[in-house]
């Protein structure tokens, strides 16, 4: 089998007792086992310290890596940002051959446009650009004199329409003229790469990249050249060299965006408080501001007491269900009866307050959202939107259901005064919620009504992506003791202690939040799930938490 040595170079600085180790998908770089990767030396180039270390690998060889700084015992202390690299061994490579990885290390604000929330909404035109498939082989034999150079530059703030050319001080680079330099091929996750054939003699090469917009203006990279290098003096040169450059040099980008609670978003459809499609409004207002960003304070459902104390939105009966607060009655159907258009009419000219109240606001909606759901419960919960909403969500939305059933059964969220119910179980929830129970309509309108808030937000939020505006969510620091968490997930809360914050100059006795602290110890036994369904639930709709 063809093998080819590969050689890892990295410029970074690091402390006395530091090194740096690579470690990746392939078990020549550990498996992802740190203190089993690929440990590298310190060299001075120049200015520069240079960290530098090398594998023999197969001729075909496909890998993801990222570097980590340990200490002397190979602990880690620091790793790089953002995705994962990948390195892919040319084709065309020969048994023997010298492949040299120069690479850049990715720190966090290098990162930061490469996460889903700038990537997917504000710089979206980007990652939907046309893909253009570089060729995988040379279509030319190399001489022992030629040198195969693999330009690769991330472009994640690249205009929709725009084109990325590499140019410097060599003929096949365009001489220093933009409109003759090479021109790049965009590979997906806003990479851009295209190689050249260089003759040993013309290094070292001075180059840059430049960004071409679809009207055809030339846009260099700031920053000082770029330069490329051989070591001719080496026994064995390398034949390829890839330039792993980091990112396209430009200047800083600058975003604005605004946090406001969901009740005060309000529009002459709303019932007395703002609804999730009201968020269409205020995106709108936020790109004819210049916002990027319009960041809610939590929505998540906080009915623990059924009274206006509830209107903390911080005190959390789930983290997964939305607030009834802010559903739009109007849109629950295309077919709403006219005795309950008039009742909507009269509820909009009562609620039509300066302030919110909270308890007749909230008691409308409710009670309107019930008559739907009695004339179309059939017709929606039979749809095949709603049967995937059900089995996309089941895990928390049965215990949800259940528990507010339990609650307004009991007359307390304080589960602890429920009898049998007091403690959860996978059996006792089935019997709660089985089709046969006499109660079943009961929990199927609290499916019904999660269901519709999840189809507004959602939209809401497509619409925000749409006008490339961030919609953020806030998380909560704990959950309510009487909620659906602390009876569903018990052993997960140190229900005997609560949360605040010390003295300060707000609150000079200190505060008392009443939230149960986290029991750390026994949410790392499954790896944290509870808290990764909760961030998996609300980046579902929103853009960023």
């Amino acid at each position: 089998m063809a093998k080819v040595t590969l050689i890892f170079k990295l410029p970074y600085y690091t402390q006395w007792g530091q090194s740096i180790i690579i470690a990746g998908s392939a078990p020549a770089l550990g498996s992802w086992n740190v203190k089993q990767g690929l440990p590298l030396s310190p060299v001075h180039e120049g200015n520069a310290l240079v960290w530098r270390g090398q594998v023999l690998v197969p001729a075909v060889f496909t890998c993801e890596y990222s570097y980590h700084v340990v200490d002397d015992h190979k602990n880690v202390l620091r790793w790089e940002s953002g995705e994962k690299k990948k390195l892919v061994v040319p084709e065309g490579v020969k048994d023997g051959d010298v492949v040299e990885v120069r690479d850049w290390w990715q720190d966090a604000s290098e990162a930061l446009f490469l996460r889903s929330a700038f990537k997917n909404v504000i710089f979206s035109a980007t990652d939907n650009a046309k893909r253009q498939l570089q060729p995988s082989s040379l279509n030319k034999s190399l001489d022992p004199e030629d040198i195969v150079v693999q330009f690769i530059i991330s472009c994640p703030r690249l205009a929709a329409g725009s084109t990325v050319v590499v140019t410097g001080s060599n003929p096949a680079i365009g001489n220093w003229k933009e409109q003759n330099g090479l021109k790049l091929n965009y590979v997906g996750d806003s990479i851009w790469k295209a190689y050249c054939v260089l003759r040993k003699s013309e290094f070292p090469v001075k180059y840059k990249y430049c960004q071409v917009s679809e009207a055809g203006v030339f846009s260099l990279e700031f920053g000082p050249n770029r330069e490329v290098d051989v070591d001719l003096s080496s026994p064995k040169p390398s034949r390829h060299i890839l330039l792993s450059d980091g990112s396209l040099r430009e200047a800083p980008w600058r975003g604005a965006g605004v946090a406001v609670p969901m009740f005060s978003i309000r529009s002459n459809e709303d019932l007395g408080v703002g609804e999730f499609p009201d968020l269409k409004l205020l995106v709108d207002w936020a790109v004819n501001s210049g916002f990027h960003l319009v960041q809610l304070l939590p929505i998540n459902d906080t009915s623990v007491n059924k009274m206006w104390w509830d209107s903390y939105p911080y005190s959390s009966l789930s983290v997964f269900a939305l607030h009834p607060l802010y559903l739009r009655v109007q849109a629950l159907s295309d077919a709403i009866p006219a005795d309950v258009k008039e009742e909507i009419s009269k509820a909009k000219k009562e609620l039509d307050k300066k302030d919110v109240d909270y308890e007749a606001a909230l008691a409308t909606k409710l009670r309107i959202a019930q008559k739907m759901f009695n004339l179309e419960k059939d017709k929606v919960l039979n749809s095949a939107p709603f049967k995937q909403f059900l089995s996309e969500n089941e895990e928390w939305l049965k215990p949800y259901a259940a528990f507010c059933f339990l609650r307004d059964f009991f007359e307390t969220s304080d589960h602890s005064q429920w009898g049998r119910f007091s403690q959860f179980s996978k059996e006792k929830l089935d019997k709660l919620v089985a089709a046969d129970a006499l109660h079943h309509d009961i929990i199927r309108f609290h499916y019904y009504v999660q269901y519709h808030l999840f189809t507004q937000l959602s939209e809401a939020a497509a619409y925000a992506r749409k006008n490339k505006v961030i919609l953020k969510g806030d998380l909560p620091i704990g959950v309510d003791r009487n909620s659906v968490d602390t009876w569903v997930y018990p052993t997960l809360f140190r229900m005997n202690t609560a949360t605040g914050a010390p003295p300060d100059y707000f609150a000079k006795s200190g505060q008392n939040w009443g939230f149960p602290t986290y029991n750390w110890e026994e949410m790392s036994k499954d790896n944290y799930g509870w808290w990764r369904a909760r961030l998996t639930q609300a980046i579902k709709i929103l853009h960023s938490v």
